[in-house]
Protein backbone atom coordinates (compact mmCIF):
# COMPACT_ATOMS: atom_id res chain seq x y z
CA UNK A 1 0.00 0.00 0.00
CA UNK A 2 1.05 3.24 -1.05
CA UNK A 3 1.82 5.13 2.82
CA UNK A 4 1.69 8.43 1.70
CA UNK A 5 -1.38 7.87 -0.95
CA UNK A 6 -3.37 11.14 -1.28
CA UNK A 7 -7.17 11.62 -3.45
CA UNK A 8 -6.82 13.82 -6.54
CA UNK A 9 -7.40 17.65 -5.44
CA UNK A 10 -10.24 17.91 -7.53
CA UNK A 11 -12.10 15.26 -5.18
CA UNK A 12 -11.78 17.66 -1.78
CA UNK A 13 -14.62 18.69 -2.34
CA UNK A 14 -17.18 16.30 -3.33
CA UNK A 15 -19.39 14.77 -0.86
CA UNK A 16 -20.32 11.20 -0.81
CA UNK A 17 -24.20 11.55 -2.35
CA UNK A 18 -27.28 11.85 0.38
CA UNK A 19 -29.24 9.18 -0.79
CA UNK A 20 -27.08 6.31 -1.14
CA UNK A 21 -25.40 6.99 2.60
CA UNK A 22 -28.97 6.93 4.24
CA UNK A 23 -29.92 3.73 1.41
CA UNK A 24 -26.82 2.25 3.04
CA UNK A 25 -27.33 3.05 6.40
CA UNK A 26 -30.56 0.90 6.51
CA UNK A 27 -29.34 -2.02 5.23
CA UNK A 28 -28.71 -3.94 8.71
CA UNK A 29 -31.89 -3.76 9.08
CA UNK A 30 -34.33 -6.58 8.02
CA UNK A 31 -37.56 -5.12 8.18
CA UNK A 32 -36.66 -2.30 6.80
CA UNK A 33 -38.67 0.01 3.99
CA UNK A 34 -36.34 2.20 1.79
CA UNK A 35 -38.26 5.36 0.70
CA UNK A 36 -35.38 6.57 -0.19
CA UNK A 37 -34.21 6.02 -3.73
CA UNK A 38 -35.82 6.97 -6.41
CA UNK A 39 -36.68 4.02 -8.56
CA UNK A 40 -40.48 2.40 -9.30
CA UNK A 41 -41.29 -0.62 -7.97
CA UNK A 42 -42.38 -2.09 -11.19
CA UNK A 43 -40.77 -4.72 -13.57
CA UNK A 44 -40.08 -3.80 -16.67
CA UNK A 45 -42.22 -4.28 -19.84
CA UNK A 46 -42.38 -8.21 -20.43
CA UNK A 47 -42.36 -7.52 -24.11
CA UNK A 48 -39.34 -5.07 -23.94
CA UNK A 49 -37.10 -7.24 -21.92
CA UNK A 50 -38.23 -10.59 -23.91
CA UNK A 51 -36.53 -8.74 -27.20
CA UNK A 52 -33.20 -8.26 -24.90
CA UNK A 53 -33.39 -12.00 -24.47
CA UNK A 54 -34.36 -12.24 -28.53
CA UNK A 55 -31.15 -9.72 -29.00
CA UNK A 56 -29.32 -12.30 -26.60
CA UNK A 57 -30.10 -15.16 -28.60
CA UNK A 58 -28.76 -13.54 -31.90
CA UNK A 59 -25.75 -12.82 -30.33
CA UNK A 60 -26.29 -8.62 -30.48
CA UNK A 61 -23.57 -8.26 -27.31
CA UNK A 62 -20.72 -6.68 -29.38
CA UNK A 63 -19.49 -3.15 -29.44
CA UNK A 64 -22.39 -0.67 -30.18
CA UNK A 65 -21.84 2.30 -32.50
CA UNK A 66 -20.44 5.22 -29.86
CA UNK A 67 -23.92 7.10 -30.31
CA UNK A 68 -25.95 4.24 -29.71
CA UNK A 69 -27.62 1.49 -32.05
CA UNK A 70 -28.98 3.70 -35.24
CA UNK A 71 -32.59 1.87 -34.78
CA UNK A 72 -32.74 3.57 -31.11
CA UNK A 73 -31.46 6.91 -32.12
CA UNK A 74 -34.36 6.83 -35.22
CA UNK A 75 -36.93 6.22 -32.86
CA UNK A 76 -36.24 8.51 -30.48
CA UNK A 77 -36.27 11.01 -33.20
CA UNK A 78 -39.19 10.24 -33.92
CA UNK A 79 -40.29 10.67 -30.65
CA UNK A 80 -39.12 14.40 -30.18
CA UNK A 81 -40.76 15.37 -33.19
CA UNK A 82 -44.24 13.11 -32.39
CA UNK A 83 -44.37 14.30 -28.44
CA UNK A 84 -42.56 18.27 -29.05
CA UNK A 85 -42.61 18.43 -32.98
CA UNK A 86 -38.40 18.93 -32.73
CA UNK A 87 -36.58 17.78 -35.63
CA UNK A 88 -33.28 16.08 -34.53
CA UNK A 89 -30.65 14.44 -36.96
CA UNK A 90 -30.60 10.56 -35.42
CA UNK A 91 -27.03 10.81 -36.72
CA UNK A 92 -25.16 13.94 -35.09
CA UNK A 93 -27.98 15.39 -32.88
CA UNK A 94 -28.91 12.30 -30.67
CA UNK A 95 -26.55 10.67 -28.13
CA UNK A 96 -27.22 7.33 -25.93
CA UNK A 97 -25.77 7.55 -22.50
CA UNK A 98 -25.49 5.43 -19.89
CA UNK A 99 -28.02 7.14 -18.29
CA UNK A 100 -29.35 10.66 -17.43
CA UNK A 101 -26.52 11.18 -14.70
CA UNK A 102 -23.63 10.25 -17.84
CA UNK A 103 -25.37 12.42 -20.30
CA UNK A 104 -25.55 15.78 -17.06
CA UNK A 105 -22.18 14.87 -16.02
CA UNK A 106 -20.32 14.84 -19.97
CA UNK A 107 -22.06 18.09 -20.84
CA UNK A 108 -20.36 20.02 -18.04
CA UNK A 109 -17.30 18.31 -19.03
CA UNK A 110 -17.31 19.53 -22.19
CA UNK A 111 -18.74 22.92 -22.26
CA UNK A 112 -17.56 24.31 -18.71
CA UNK A 113 -14.09 26.15 -18.67
CA UNK A 114 -12.38 26.78 -15.22
CA UNK A 115 -13.93 29.08 -13.55
CA UNK A 116 -17.34 29.07 -15.62
CA UNK A 117 -20.58 29.82 -13.51
CA UNK A 118 -22.98 27.38 -13.59
CA UNK A 119 -26.90 27.86 -12.46
CA UNK A 120 -28.24 24.79 -10.27
CA UNK A 121 -31.78 24.56 -8.50
CA UNK A 122 -31.11 24.23 -4.97
CA UNK A 123 -32.96 22.01 -4.13
CA UNK A 124 -32.19 19.90 -6.60
CA UNK A 125 -30.48 16.60 -7.84
CA UNK A 126 -27.94 15.14 -6.08
CA UNK A 127 -25.17 15.23 -9.29
CA UNK A 128 -25.63 18.96 -10.12
CA UNK A 129 -22.89 19.78 -7.68
CA UNK A 130 -20.05 17.71 -7.96
CA UNK A 131 -20.10 17.49 -12.00
CA UNK A 132 -19.59 21.09 -11.97
CA UNK A 133 -17.05 20.85 -9.46
CA UNK A 134 -15.50 18.37 -11.41
CA UNK A 135 -15.81 20.35 -14.59
CA UNK A 136 -13.93 23.06 -12.98
CA UNK A 137 -17.30 25.38 -12.69
CA UNK A 138 -18.46 27.71 -9.80
CA UNK A 139 -22.06 26.64 -8.99
CA UNK A 140 -24.58 28.78 -8.41
CA UNK A 141 -27.78 28.04 -6.16
CA UNK A 142 -31.07 29.23 -7.56
CA UNK A 143 -33.07 28.81 -4.46
CA UNK A 144 -36.16 27.01 -4.82
CA UNK A 145 -38.24 28.22 -1.98
CA UNK A 146 -41.70 26.36 -1.09
CA UNK A 147 -43.45 29.62 -0.71
CA UNK A 148 -42.77 29.82 -4.24
CA UNK A 149 -44.59 26.39 -5.07
CA UNK A 150 -40.96 25.29 -5.20
CA UNK A 151 -40.06 27.23 -8.61
CA UNK A 152 -37.43 29.57 -9.30
CA UNK A 153 -38.45 33.66 -8.88
CA UNK A 154 -37.65 34.72 -12.81
CA UNK A 155 -36.05 38.15 -11.05
CA UNK A 156 -33.74 36.10 -8.71
CA UNK A 157 -32.26 34.19 -11.66
CA UNK A 158 -31.50 37.98 -13.25
CA UNK A 159 -29.92 38.38 -10.11
CA UNK A 160 -27.56 35.90 -9.80
CA UNK A 161 -26.21 35.85 -13.49
CA UNK A 162 -22.91 37.61 -14.28
CA UNK A 163 -20.81 37.80 -17.46
CA UNK A 164 -18.99 34.36 -16.01
CA UNK A 165 -22.44 32.92 -16.39
CA UNK A 166 -22.29 29.67 -19.29
CA UNK A 167 -24.50 27.30 -18.48
CA UNK A 168 -27.99 26.92 -16.40
CA UNK A 169 -29.23 23.10 -15.15
CA UNK A 170 -33.25 22.70 -14.96
CA UNK A 171 -34.93 19.74 -13.70
CA UNK A 172 -38.49 19.88 -14.47
CA UNK A 173 -40.84 17.73 -13.64
CA UNK A 174 -38.35 18.41 -10.88
CA UNK A 175 -36.46 15.69 -8.30
CA UNK A 176 -36.77 16.26 -4.98
CA UNK A 177 -39.70 18.45 -4.93
CA UNK A 178 -42.34 17.32 -7.68
CA UNK A 179 -42.99 20.64 -8.74
CA UNK A 180 -43.82 21.09 -12.44
CA UNK A 181 -43.46 24.32 -14.66
CA UNK A 182 -46.17 26.30 -16.53
CA UNK A 183 -45.94 27.09 -20.06
CA UNK A 184 -45.06 31.04 -19.12
CA UNK A 185 -42.79 30.20 -16.55
CA UNK A 186 -40.56 27.83 -19.20
CA UNK A 187 -41.22 30.47 -21.33
CA UNK A 188 -39.72 33.42 -19.03
CA UNK A 189 -36.83 31.48 -18.09
CA UNK A 190 -36.09 30.59 -21.99
CA UNK A 191 -35.99 34.37 -22.56
CA UNK A 192 -33.31 34.99 -20.49
CA UNK A 193 -31.74 32.23 -21.58
CA UNK A 194 -31.75 33.71 -25.07
CA UNK A 195 -30.74 37.26 -23.84
CA UNK A 196 -27.98 36.08 -21.42
CA UNK A 197 -26.34 33.74 -24.04
CA UNK A 198 -26.59 30.59 -21.96
CA UNK A 199 -26.61 27.10 -22.58
CA UNK A 200 -29.69 25.29 -20.86
CA UNK A 201 -29.68 21.71 -19.64
CA UNK A 202 -32.91 20.82 -19.65
CA UNK A 203 -33.16 17.71 -17.37
CA UNK A 204 -36.33 15.87 -18.46
CA UNK A 205 -36.37 12.85 -17.04
CA UNK A 206 -39.65 12.72 -15.30
CA UNK A 207 -41.33 14.33 -18.35
CA UNK A 208 -43.78 11.39 -18.83
CA UNK A 209 -44.88 11.01 -14.95
CA UNK A 210 -47.28 13.96 -14.38
CA UNK A 211 -50.46 14.44 -12.78
CA UNK A 212 -54.09 16.79 -12.20
CA UNK A 213 -53.94 16.88 -15.81
CA UNK A 214 -50.77 19.05 -16.05
CA UNK A 215 -48.71 19.45 -19.17
CA UNK A 216 -45.03 18.77 -19.87
CA UNK A 217 -43.26 21.70 -21.80
CA UNK A 218 -39.80 20.79 -23.35
CA UNK A 219 -37.86 24.00 -22.67
CA UNK A 220 -36.34 23.40 -26.68
CA UNK A 221 -39.72 24.04 -28.44
CA UNK A 222 -39.35 27.92 -27.05
CA UNK A 223 -38.25 30.13 -29.58
CA UNK A 224 -34.45 30.37 -29.84
CA UNK A 225 -33.79 27.51 -27.52
CA UNK A 226 -33.37 24.33 -29.97
CA UNK A 227 -29.90 25.89 -30.91
CA UNK A 228 -28.82 26.36 -27.05
CA UNK A 229 -30.30 23.72 -25.06
CA UNK A 230 -29.52 19.86 -24.46
CA UNK A 231 -32.80 18.03 -23.41
CA UNK A 232 -31.61 15.01 -21.33
CA UNK A 233 -34.09 11.80 -20.84
CA UNK A 234 -33.79 8.68 -20.00
CA UNK A 235 -35.59 5.24 -19.89
CA UNK A 236 -35.10 4.85 -16.34
CA UNK A 237 -38.40 6.15 -14.53
CA UNK A 238 -40.31 6.15 -17.46
CA UNK A 239 -40.25 2.54 -18.44
CA UNK A 240 -38.63 1.21 -14.49
CA UNK A 241 -35.37 0.35 -16.02
CA UNK A 242 -33.06 1.91 -13.89
CA UNK A 243 -30.53 -0.80 -13.67
CA UNK A 244 -30.37 -1.07 -17.70
CA UNK A 245 -28.99 2.70 -17.22
CA UNK A 246 -29.73 3.66 -20.91
CA UNK A 247 -30.10 7.62 -20.96
CA UNK A 248 -30.32 10.04 -23.97
CA UNK A 249 -29.42 13.69 -24.80
CA UNK A 250 -31.20 15.47 -27.91
CA UNK A 251 -29.23 18.78 -29.00
CA UNK A 252 -27.87 20.81 -31.66
CA UNK A 253 -24.70 19.01 -33.53
CA UNK A 254 -22.23 21.65 -32.20
CA UNK A 255 -23.34 20.67 -28.56
CA UNK A 256 -23.63 17.00 -28.78
CA UNK A 257 -19.98 16.65 -30.38
CA UNK A 258 -18.38 17.52 -27.53
CA UNK A 259 -20.48 15.08 -25.35
CA UNK A 260 -19.71 12.34 -28.04
CA UNK A 261 -15.90 13.31 -28.03
CA UNK A 262 -15.94 12.64 -24.28
CA UNK A 263 -18.76 9.80 -24.51
CA UNK A 264 -16.19 7.60 -26.28
CA UNK A 265 -13.15 7.69 -23.75
CA UNK A 266 -15.40 6.89 -21.10
CA UNK A 267 -17.78 4.11 -21.91
CA UNK A 268 -17.09 3.92 -25.71
CA UNK A 269 -20.59 2.68 -26.04
CA UNK A 270 -23.72 2.19 -23.65
CA UNK A 271 -24.61 -1.74 -23.11
CA UNK A 272 -25.74 -3.21 -26.28
CA UNK A 273 -28.78 -5.60 -24.82
CA UNK A 274 -30.22 -2.40 -22.70
CA UNK A 275 -30.22 -0.58 -26.31
CA UNK A 276 -32.48 -3.15 -27.70
CA UNK A 277 -34.59 -3.28 -25.02
CA UNK A 278 -34.95 0.41 -24.23
CA UNK A 279 -36.11 0.46 -28.51
CA UNK A 280 -38.45 -2.44 -27.73
CA UNK A 281 -40.28 -0.33 -24.81
CA UNK A 282 -40.45 2.98 -27.07
CA UNK A 283 -41.72 1.16 -30.31
CA UNK A 284 -44.35 -0.64 -28.06
CA UNK A 285 -47.42 0.04 -26.50
CA UNK A 286 -47.17 2.80 -23.90
CA UNK A 287 -50.47 1.30 -21.67
CA UNK A 288 -47.17 0.37 -19.03
CA UNK A 289 -46.26 4.18 -18.60
CA UNK A 290 -50.45 5.26 -18.51
CA UNK A 291 -51.03 2.76 -15.81
CA UNK A 292 -47.89 2.99 -13.70
CA UNK A 293 -48.84 6.97 -13.64
CA UNK A 294 -52.21 6.11 -12.52
CA UNK A 295 -50.84 3.95 -9.71
CA UNK A 296 -48.20 6.55 -8.76
CA UNK A 297 -50.84 9.11 -8.61
CA UNK A 298 -53.05 6.99 -6.15
CA UNK A 299 -49.43 6.44 -3.93
CA UNK A 300 -49.17 10.21 -3.97
CA UNK A 301 -52.50 10.97 -2.87
CA UNK A 302 -51.80 8.53 -0.13
CA UNK A 303 -48.33 9.91 0.90
CA UNK A 304 -49.52 13.59 0.94
CA UNK A 305 -52.49 13.01 2.67
CA UNK A 306 -51.39 10.93 5.20
CA UNK A 307 -48.30 13.52 6.30
CA UNK A 308 -50.44 16.37 6.75
CA UNK A 309 -52.72 14.81 9.02
CA UNK A 310 -49.16 13.98 11.15
CA UNK A 311 -48.91 16.94 13.45
CA UNK A 312 -45.65 19.38 12.56
CA UNK A 313 -45.84 17.92 8.93
CA UNK A 314 -46.65 20.25 6.29
CA UNK A 315 -46.74 18.64 2.77
CA UNK A 316 -47.31 20.15 -0.53
CA UNK A 317 -49.24 18.38 -3.55
CA UNK A 318 -46.18 17.62 -6.33
CA UNK A 319 -47.40 17.80 -9.51
CA UNK A 320 -44.77 15.20 -11.25
CA UNK A 321 -42.05 12.58 -11.25
CA UNK A 322 -42.52 10.17 -7.62
CA UNK A 323 -41.80 12.37 -4.46
CA UNK A 324 -42.91 14.20 -1.78
CA UNK A 325 -40.68 16.88 -0.07
CA UNK A 326 -42.59 17.73 3.21
CA UNK A 327 -41.53 20.51 5.28
CA UNK A 328 -40.60 19.13 9.07
CA UNK A 329 -39.21 22.17 10.39
CA UNK A 330 -42.05 21.84 13.29
CA UNK A 331 -40.30 18.99 14.64
CA UNK A 332 -37.08 21.38 15.96
CA UNK A 333 -34.23 18.95 14.49
CA UNK A 334 -32.02 19.21 11.49
CA UNK A 335 -33.08 16.96 8.61
CA UNK A 336 -29.96 14.50 8.92
CA UNK A 337 -31.18 14.22 12.79
CA UNK A 338 -34.74 13.60 11.45
CA UNK A 339 -33.77 10.57 9.19
CA UNK A 340 -31.13 8.88 11.31
CA UNK A 341 -34.38 8.41 13.52
CA UNK A 342 -36.75 7.54 11.62
CA UNK A 343 -34.28 4.89 10.53
CA UNK A 344 -33.29 3.67 13.88
CA UNK A 345 -36.95 4.24 15.87
CA UNK A 346 -39.12 3.99 12.39
CA UNK A 347 -36.88 1.15 10.49
CA UNK A 348 -37.91 3.51 7.35
CA UNK A 349 -35.40 5.34 5.08
CA UNK A 350 -35.62 8.57 3.52
CA UNK A 351 -33.74 11.61 2.56
CA UNK A 352 -32.56 14.52 4.25
CA UNK A 353 -33.43 17.66 2.44
CA UNK A 354 -29.94 19.21 3.33
CA UNK A 355 -28.68 16.34 0.63
CA UNK A 356 -29.89 18.45 -2.37
CA UNK A 357 -28.37 21.59 -1.37
CA UNK A 358 -28.72 23.82 1.16
CA UNK A 359 -32.17 25.54 0.47
CA UNK A 360 -33.53 21.71 0.76
CA UNK A 361 -32.73 22.08 4.84
CA UNK A 362 -36.13 21.42 7.10
CA UNK A 363 -37.43 18.99 3.98
CA UNK A 364 -37.18 15.69 3.73
CA UNK A 365 -37.74 13.58 0.24
CA UNK A 366 -40.05 10.65 0.35
CA UNK A 367 -40.32 8.33 -2.75
CA UNK A 368 -43.80 7.26 -3.09
CA UNK A 369 -42.45 4.25 -5.82
CA UNK A 370 -42.63 1.62 -3.37
CA UNK A 371 -45.78 -0.68 -3.27
CA UNK A 372 -48.85 1.04 -1.64
CA UNK A 373 -48.71 -1.33 1.08
CA UNK A 374 -45.44 -0.74 1.86
CA UNK A 375 -46.24 2.79 1.61
CA UNK A 376 -49.46 2.28 4.49
CA UNK A 377 -47.01 0.46 6.67
CA UNK A 378 -44.34 3.36 6.45
CA UNK A 379 -46.52 6.03 7.52
CA UNK A 380 -48.28 4.12 9.99
CA UNK A 381 -44.37 3.57 11.44
CA UNK A 382 -43.78 7.41 10.65
CA UNK A 383 -46.80 8.46 12.60
CA UNK A 384 -45.83 6.17 15.77
CA UNK A 385 -42.63 7.06 15.90
CA UNK A 386 -43.01 10.85 15.53
CA UNK A 387 -44.89 10.91 19.08
CA UNK A 388 -41.48 10.53 20.56
CA UNK A 389 -39.47 13.42 19.34
CA UNK A 390 -42.55 15.90 20.90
Amino acid sequence: MVSDFKSAERLKRIKPSGIRRFFALAQGIPDAISLSLGEPDFASPKHALDAGWQAAKEGKTHYAPTNGIPELREALAKKAYGDYGLNYAPNSEILITVGGTEAIFLALMGLVNPGDEVLIPNPGFVCYEPSVLLAGGVPVSVPLLEKNDFKPSINNVMSLITDKSRVMILNYPNNPTGAVLSYDEVAALAKIAVERDLIVISDEVYEKIIYDNAKHYCLATFPGMRERTLVVDSFSKTYAMTGLRVGYVYGPKELISSIWLMHQYTVACVNSLAQYIALAALRGPQDFVRNMVEEFDRRRRLVHKRLNEIEDFNCALPKGAFYVFPNIKGFGVSSEEFVAFLVKGAHVTVVPGSAFGSYGEGYIRISYAAAYEQLEEALNRIETAVKRLR
